[in-house]
């Protein structure tokens, strides 16, 4: 059966430019025909389709039982008919013949096409998906297209993405045409095009900018040990050097500030604090409460719990407003922690001893 030269060229050409596999599309060609077959027949029970890309031919095969009396002229042959294929052939025995059922080329070449256009459709499909599944993690940039139900649809060079309300930072606007960059939460797989997820309150969204800003971080002199956040409010990084000489802190605030400035304005004037990570937990935990600066840390190794002193009129700074700055330090820190102030402590020593 013959489809035209035209096809074949144009076949191999999106192959080739679209990168789909040969076999995927040829496989997926067979199934079609099989299927336009049983639905031209009533049946596609014993057919078989050969595609032959070499001599630009489709073939198609059927099947038939050797009768007395023909029925059913897909399925069954006569004796006669038979003999002229084989002169040994018997009543009962089945043959494969080739066929080229009346008018079945017309729909072959019908269905052939929409093979190819669901084929591309599913190439480009997997392609986008590739594309971006690999870049999960990183930073993209966009442009926003609209804005439905609190959901900021983004477009990108090649792909629609969505920034949902809870990966928003709350309290930022955004309008059509505006420049977004965003972080690549997720990629799921659709029977469409394939879902591009973004934030913006997404704690590796900090991370990857430090890393854009901060030389020091690309090149591993400055390592990144945690970043929670409260987003667009407050956010705690703790960083590390193994290099004496190097300041991490210095380093990501850069001269005069400039590069964590960059990143605060990005990030709608969310507030920094930058913690020199330390693998003693005391230390960290001291810090981790910074602008406070505690007295002193007592740990309950069993419970992973910390009992952190200040000066009373650092309880409300090491607290944080609802509680903020201490619960951001436990995040940053994984300690439970418990702020207090020395009076309020001897207080308590003092109904313990009572009570004993």
């Amino acid at each position: 059966m013959k489809l035209g030269e035209d096809f074949w060229v144009v076949l191999e050409q999106i192959i080739k430019e679209k990168k789909i596999n040969r076999e995927t599309i040829i496989e997926a060609l067979r199934r079609a025909l099989l299927s336009a077959f049983k639905k031209a027949y009533g049946t596609s029970k014993g057919a078989r389709v050969e595609i032959d890309l070499a001599n630009q031919e489709i073939k198609i095969y059927v099947t038939k039982r050797v009768v007395e009396r023909v029925k059913d002229p897909i399925a069954e042959m006569s004796l006669e008919e038979s003999k002229i294929l084989n002169k040994d052939s018997q009543q009962g025995d089945e043959m494969e013949i080739e066929v080229e059922p009346q008018d079945f080329g017309r729909i072959a070449v019908q269905v052939a096409k929409q093979v190819i256009i669901q084929s591309l459709k599913e190439a480009e499909r997997k392609v986008l998906y590739e594309k971006y599944k690999a870049k999960e993690g990183e930073i993209i940039s966009g442009s926003v297209l609209r804005v439905e139900r609190g959901t900021v649809y983004i477009r990108l060079p090649d792909i629609e993405a969505i920034l949902p309300y809870k990966e928003q930072i709350p309290s930022e606007n955004y309008w059509i045409g505006r420049r977004v960059r965003a972080y690549l939460l997720e990629v799921q797989k659709t029977t469409k095009e394939p879902l591009i997820i973004l934030s913006r309150s997404h704690p590796g969204f900090l991370k990857r900018l430090l890393e854009l800003e901060v030389p020091e971080i690309k090149e591993g002199i400055v390592e990144i040990i945690n970043v929670v956040r409260d987003p667009g409010v407050r956010a705690k990084v703790a960083v590390y050097s193994n290099y004496p000489e190097i300041d991490p802190i210095g380093a990501c605030i850069g001269y005069k500030g400039v590069r964590i400035q960059n990143i605060i304005n990005e990030l709608n004037g969310e507030k920094i604090d930058l913690i020199h990570w330390s693998k003693d937990p005391v230390e960290f935990i001291m810090r981790s409460l910074s602008p406070a600066k505690p007295i002193k840390v007592e740990l309950k190794e069993d419970e992973r719990r910390a009992l952190v002193i200040v000066p009373p009129d650092q309880l409300s700074l090491a607290i944080g407003k609802d509680g903020q700055n201490v619960r951001l330090a436990v995040r940053l820190t994984s300690w439970k922690i418990d702020v207090r102030t020395e009076s309020s402590e001897k207080i308590e020593n003092k109904a313990i001893l009572k009570n004993e």
